[in-house]
């Protein structure tokens, strides 16, 4: 009986579970129905409204098409009713003249002949007086000038030839309307594309016309995504793409770009007015790049550690001792921001900078290999220092520049504005200004540290020397604050500075 009960349930369970995944079923084959329909109308409604826009076109064209042609007629209409009145009136003096003409042939006397005829030859004009009695018949009116003015060829001619219209190619275009294709997929140039200076340029060869028609412009879509990992990212991780729309050309450069992956993942389709194809192949790019962050467990307890910044909080003997407060305002006399030398220490815990080593270092160290990153100075920064120390024997008190292994660049506004490189305790002032974006470029295998002045694209100063332990980044605040740029290749200008003979520092190891 209770297997039985048990069987029933498996079966009800199964039965629920199919029921279930029937009305899912269901649902999507409705959901598909409605949207069917709603597509069918929208592309239905598109295709009236491209006609009617064929049809006013068109009719445009049929209207510019008549204006020419009578303006044409009207022309010539006007040439020859000129030409029309002009030989009439020739026709009519000529008729005149020649029956004036006529009727001086009879007359008898030889005096009054001659009057006639010199009349005649001499074309007077109107007479003002009765005429003289020889005078058989009307003295001429006109004369014979707007005979043999006129010219007897035609001004224009009747032929409207010019104006004759074939639209057979047009037909036959009309008659080949059908809806557009959907782009096939274009292919990555993958020998083209360029990873440079945080920037990732993708290339592309459109798919080709195999059937020999003519495409309609197409347009292209590029996504990308990061990844540490070469495969194809799974369907779920669609969400993930960035994407860059209506690319007119076949090729785009992404900039600006932090590499904190090991790939970029980049894909293309192409898309016409309506349609957009499937997606081309992916393309897996490197991007290495030296990405690290503050480790905010070293970090002194009077630092500040948050995201991409670092700022100086002291925390003295004011900030934890209440019967100290209302004394602050006797000190007025003093300056507000408390010495280095005078800041109490605390020890937050074992890994941390402790004493008047008020530095955190970076979480990724370096053992081959070249690196880069940037710093830039808050804007109420007093003094820091920036640059490598050996992870392992650098101690929680060592400040940086004052042991054997570390190296700095030290930059100050207390008091006065000054610059140096330190190592080993011993400074080098450097006579250029405080940079606004200071770039680090470090060669572990060639033991190069290079400090740049990257808005100016100045060497502030190098340092050679044989790094023998792991390296780490290293950064020192006291009053204010500094933010760190990680993420990024070795930029192209270093280049000219790798190229050139610089000098190196006095203080080589």
């Amino acid at each position: 009986m209770d297997a039985q009960k048990e069987a029933l349930r498996r079966i009800i369970s199964t039965l629920a579970s199919k029921n279930e995944e029937l009305q899912n079923f269901l649902e999507t084959v409705d959901t598909t129905l409605t949207g069917l329909q709603e597509e069918s109308c929208k592309v239905t409604s598109e295709l009236e409204m491209e006609l009617e826009r064929l049809r006013s076109t068109l009719d445009e064209k049929g209207v510019e098409l008549r204006d020419i042609i009578r303006e044409e007629t009207q022309h010539k209409e006007g040439e020859l009713q000129k030409q029309l009145s002009e030989g009439k009136f020739a026709l009519l003096s000529c008729e005149e003249l020649f029956e004036f003409a006529n009727k001086t042939l009879t007359i008898t006397d030889e005096e009054e002949f001659l009057k006639a005829a010199k009349q005649i030859k001499e074309r007077p004009p109107l007479p003002t007086s009765p005429p003289p009695l020889y005078w058989h018949c009307a003295p001429p009116r006109v004369t014979m000038a707007p005979a043999f003015r006129l010219t007897t060829r035609l001004a224009v001619s009747e032929s409207m030839a010019k104006f004759t219209v074939d639209f057979s190619m047009e037909r036959a275009a009309l008659q080949r309307l059908y809806f557009l294709p959907v782009p096939r997929p274009p292919q990555i140039d993958t020998s083209s594309c360029i990873v440079r200076d945080n920037s990732v340029t993708i290339a592309w060869q459109p798919a080709s016309d195999t059937d020999g028609a003519s495409r309609p412009m197409e347009l292209y879509d590029v996504e990308y995504r990061k990844t540490n990992g070469e495969s194809i990212p799974r369907p779920a991780a669609e969400a993930c793409w960035e994407k860059i729309c209506n690319v007119t050309e076949p090729q785009v450069t992404i900039s600006g770009l932090k590499f904190d992956s090991r790939f970029v993942v980049v894909r293309v389709r192409a898309k016409n007015k309506t349609a957009a194809g499937e997606f081309s192949e992916h393309v897996t790019l490197e991007t290495r790049a030296y990405n690290f962050s503050f480790d905010a467990s070293t970090a002194h307890a009077e630092l500040k550690v948050q995201g991409d910044t670092v700022t100086w909080e002291p925390q003295g003997v004011r900030g934890h001792d209440p019967r100290l407060k209302g004394k602050e305002n006797k000190s007025s006399s003093r300056s507000a921001t408390p010495s280095p030398n005078k800041t109490a220490a605390t020890r937050a815990g074992r890994d941390r900078f402790a004493g008047e080593s008020y530095t955190v270092l970076g979480d990724q160290e370096m053992i081959g290999g070249c690196h880069y990153w940037e710093l830039r100075p808050l804007a109420d920064w007093k003094s820091f220092s920036v640059g490598v120390a050996y992870r392992a024997g650098f101690g929680r008190f060592d400040q940086l520049g004052k042991s054997a292994g570390s190296w700095c660049l030290h930059a100050s506004q207390w008091l006065q504005s000054s610059i140096a490189a330190k190592h080993n305790n011993r400074a080098k002032a450097l006579d250029c200004l405080i940079p606004q974006r200071i770039g680090i470029y470090c060669n572990y295998d060639n033991g190069d540290l290079l400090f740049i002045d990257v808005d100016r694209l100045r060497l502030l100063h190098s340092f050679k020397t044989k790094f023998s332990q792991p390296l780490v980044p290293a950064f020192t605040v006291w009053c204010g604050g500094i933010s760190l740029t990680t993420g990024l290749q070795v930029p192209s200008f270093m280049e000219s500075f790798l190229s050139t003979n610089w000098s190196l520092s006095n203080l080589s190891q």
